[in-house]
């Protein structure tokens, strides 16, 4: 039987590598992305480039609990049981609590965490009979606070803390639940850095070790993953 896996934000940068290792697998990937366009740009990339796995695309703003719903209400008749969720869906607009733009708390707080936590409620039936595992993209950001980090890092502290808890929850249902802490990752958020592509993660390594960490057997979990670039944290 075909296994199925759920990425949030899917179109681009760590999203966009994750649909393309599950694809490679040989996985019915559903994913979502915020416009029109990137959604288009996504199914025409991978229709040409593999074979083996499904994809389905959904043009879905994945900070309205509304969309969210409709989304999962959708797809969710297609298949009884889901083997991966990967909530990925993030946004990153720097600044300090006192200086931040009005509205920006809210716009992470929901981009970042709200989504994470109303997208694994409206599969968690679908988790349970298919003993599946949640991931969440978190960052090193989850873990240390840094200036001008603001309400990205309270999303993300957030966000370790979910999975903290959904981890407790869901043990005696056999679901597997694991944090990714990525330090600096080459994708937009880092699209201004004057700083070559060595200097960072690759989103293919995220991948590879989400896949790593599915591939283990049933016995264990990866709670935490924690990368960082190999010359250290970017300051």
């Amino acid at each position: 039987m075909q296994k199925t896996a759920i990425i949030t934000g899917g179109t681009r940068g760590i999203g966009r590598a994750i649909v393309a290792k599950l694809l490679e697998e040989g996985f019915r990937v559903f994913t979502c992305g915020s416009s029109t366009e990137s959604v288009a740009t996504l199914m025409a990339e991978f229709q040409v480039e593999t074979g083996k796995g499904q994809l389905v695309v959904n043009k879905v703003d994945i900070s309205k609990k509304v969309e969210i719903k409709n989304w999962a209400l959708e797809i969710s008749t297609k298949f009884a049981s889901l083997q991966i969720l990967v909530n990925n869906a993030g946004r990153f607009v720097p600044g300090s609590i006192g200086e931040e733009e009005d509205g920006a708390f809210e716009a992470m707080i929901n981009t970042n965490l709200a989504s994470a936590y109303h997208t694994t409620r409206a599969f968690l039936p679908q988790l349970k009979s298919g003993k599946g595992h949640i991931f969440n993209i978190c960052s090193t950001a989850s873990i240390t606070a840094y200036t001008n980090g603001g309400s990205y890092c309270i999303s993300k502290f957030g966000l370790l803390g979910m999975s903290k808890v959904l981890r407790e929850e869901l043990k005696p249902d056999r679901v597997r639940v694991t944090s990714i802490l990525p330090g600096a990752t080459l994708t937009d958020s880092w699209a201004n850095a004057d700083l070559p592509s060595s200097r960072f993660i690759k989103s293919e390594d995220v991948a590879a070790v989400l896949w790593n960490a599915f591939s283990l057997g049933e016995s264990c979990v990866l709670e935490e993953i924690l990368m960082r670039p190999m010359e250290g944290d970017i300051v």
